[in-house]
């Protein structure tokens, strides 16, 4: 291996590291969810606040788009790709840690969803904010939902235009 490519998997193994994990924790409280939840009565944490409280949603979030797992498979698959050609195309300045540990949260969030899609046909949902009447969530939502946000604040207030060159079409004399 040359240097490159031992600098490359540096980047890489960490980076697949942090998926496996999160997608570990994520279906570790589905299993957790599904064992103690499932046919029960939901566990009050806080009273009028948070509970668990099991749910299998066959839409997205809100539950929107009900039963429609053709689209999901094919919306998390575009987005799969896409998140990792960025990754891929990202320079290793610890400039980009952010936006790269944002979009690892992201697959991570994608990847634990989808497995519950293709496994079970649904996802399973258990987090309850009653405090709100906020809907049911998951693990995997937090990542996406804290990730997207954390990017949207990135991209408005850390990043420039000129940071997402390495997006635009390489040419050949590059």
């Amino acid at each position: 291996m040359n240097k490159s490519d031992n600098a490359a998997a540096a980047r890489v193994v960490p980076a697949i590291l942090c998926v496996a994990v999160l997608v570990f924790l994520d279906q570790l409280t589905k299993h957790l969810a599904v064992l103690h939840l499932k046919g029960k009565e939901s566990f009050v944490l806080i009273p009028q606040v948070l509970e668990f409280r099991y749910l299998e949603n066959r839409g997205a979030a809100f539950s929107l788009f009900q039963n429609q797992q053709v689209f999901f498979y094919i919306l998390t698959g575009a987005f799969l790709f896409f998140a990792i050609f960025v990754i891929r195309r990202m320079p290793p300045q610890k400039r980009y840690l952010p936006l790269r540990i944002c979009l690892l949260v992201l697959i991570a969030g994608a990847c634990g969803n989808l497995i519950d899609r293709i496994l079970h046909k649904y996802v399973v949902d258990f987090i309850y904010f009653s405090l709100i009447d906020f809907p049911i969530f998951n693990a995997a939502d937090i990542y996406v939902t804290l990730s997207v946000i954390t990017l949207i604040l990135l991209v408005i207030f850390k990043y420039k235009e000129e940071d997402f060159t390495f997006l635009k079409r390489r040419t050949e004399h590059e």
